[in-house]
């Protein structure tokens, strides 16, 4: 169980000043150009050597993710740019992270530019996020004041600026290279890859995209030292993490934990367990809504860590925690995902564009029971035909919540179907 003295969010709760006097009582800001003064390749390393994987889905080394940004400079500028484009249903830690604490955020910003050679930051925020844009702006014009950002950041003789740029509400921007295109005032539609955003990002420029949380917990490792975050968690599953527990508890809530926590533990520690107790549970999203469901039996056994959910052939994604209890219809709730999917494709790749709509469609009739059983297999069928066949993860993020829900849940469809014959005709 993680201790309150190794926390690195210490205000998530917005108990305390999220403003810089209060930021810097709990530690913010302590020493960091002695940490810029220990060099660029010493930050990349120490942030490799922790083990940190990207906190927004994918769980991409972040330390190696940084070690791809060329480390001469060809005359085009370096970027970073932070993804805060928060849309994956039933994730709201990066908000969290913005609201109260945004001061990690925006120290992190000047420690990751530093380490990458880049002198500008622009922080994607999802359009909704009003109040969370003032306050992250709020603590942005604290850091130029006091002289942490601009010209001569910290005194350190590095120049950094850090700059919001407000989304318009699309989902798919919160993929890297949609994200790019929309910062660029294009639309945003992701793009091919190679070249990587570290080749050819921002502008045509060297560009490094990472998650909110990524880059808050930054300063803390490097003045805690690699070896203190690695030591939390198993190995290749290092740190500690942010869970969003949302749905049907007794305490919803965001709160940090150590990776590789039982699912079980952090739902009864935290949360105050399942509403009606662990008896009258249904299933769990663990990872936002774009991972495949889990049944009781799983749930009670999977630790929250890539590797873990992986073999329990879900994904730790966000780490979004949606707790469904037995007065949950599954259908409905794998159909409402389908439905959101469809809006939010860009429409760029086929097999998303067309499939999306065949799987809300079919998904949406499965809820009436208006399918055959036959359907069952061909729904799975259009699934497997989109995931992995289309330029981003949207593809795949529609699919695997209708593949767990046949794979765990196939009884329950077949029910639906049969009733709704039965009552076809006796009507």
């Amino acid at each position: 169980m993680l201790q309150d003295k190794d926390r690195i969010f210490t205000n998530i709760y917005g108990l305390s000043d999220a403003g810089l006097a209060g930021a810097r009582s709990r530690g913010d800001w302590d020493g960091t150009k002695k940490l810029l003064a220990k060099g660029r390749d010493w930050i990349v390393e120490e942030v490799k050597e922790s083990g940190l994987r990207g906190r927004g889905g994918a769980g991409f080394g972040t330390g190696l993710k940084w070690s791809f940004m060329p480390k001469e400079s060809d005359g085009r500028p370096h970027y970073l740019v932070v993804n805060a484009d928060e849309g994956e249903p039933g994730t709201c830690k990066d908000r969290e992270i913005m609201r109260h604490d945004p001061h990690k955020l925006v120290e992190g910003c000047l420690l990751a530019c530093f380490g990458m050679g880049a002198h500008a930051a622009y922080i994607y925020v999802r359009g909704e996020f009003f109040r969370e844009s003032e306050a992250l702006q709020r603590a942005i014009d604290e850091a130029y004041e006091a002289g942490f950002l601009g010209k001569d950041a910290c005194g350190s003789g590095w120049e950094c600026d850090v700059y919001i740029h407000r989304g318009m509400g699309a989902y798919i921007c919160g993929e890297e290279t949609a994200l790019i295109e929309s910062l660029e005032g294009k639309k945003g539609q992701p793009r091919l890859k190679p070249p990587f955003p570290a080749n050819a990002g921002l502008y045509g420029c060297p560009t490094t995209v990472n998650n909110v949380e990524s880059i808050a917990v930054t300063p803390t490792i490097l003045r805690r030292g690699a070896e203190w975050f690695a030591g939390f968690g198993r190995a290749n599953n290092t740190g500690t993490k942010l869970f969003n527990i949302s749905g049907h508890v007794e305490n919803p809530c965001t709160v940090e934990d150590e990776m590789s926590v039982p699912l079980k533990e952090l739902i009864e520690k935290h949360a105050g367990g399942v509403r009606g107790g662990w008896d009258n549970l249904l299933g769990i999203i663990p990872g936002g809504a774009s991972v495949p469901v889990l049944t009781k039996a799983l749930s009670e056994t999977v630790l929250m860590d890539f590797d873990s959910l992986k073999e329990a052939q879900s994904g730790l994604g966000t780490a979004a925690i949606m707790v469904m209890d037995k007065s949950t219809d599954i259908i409905a709730a794998i159909a409402r995902l389908s439905a959101f999917y469809q809006h939010e494709s860009c429409g760029q790749c086929t097999p998303c564009r067309e499939g999306t709509g065949w799987m809300a469609r079919i998904m949406a009739r499965m809820v009436n029971g208006d399918a055959t059983p036959e359907e069952i297999d061909i729904l799975e069928q259009v699934t497997r035909q989109v995931e992995g066949h289309t330029i981003c993860a949207l593809g795949d993020a529609a699919a695997w919540p209708i593949q767990g829900l046949i794979r765990h849940f196939r009884p329950e469809l077949e029910n639906r179907i049969a009733e709704a014959r039965k009552e076809g005709a006796a009507a």
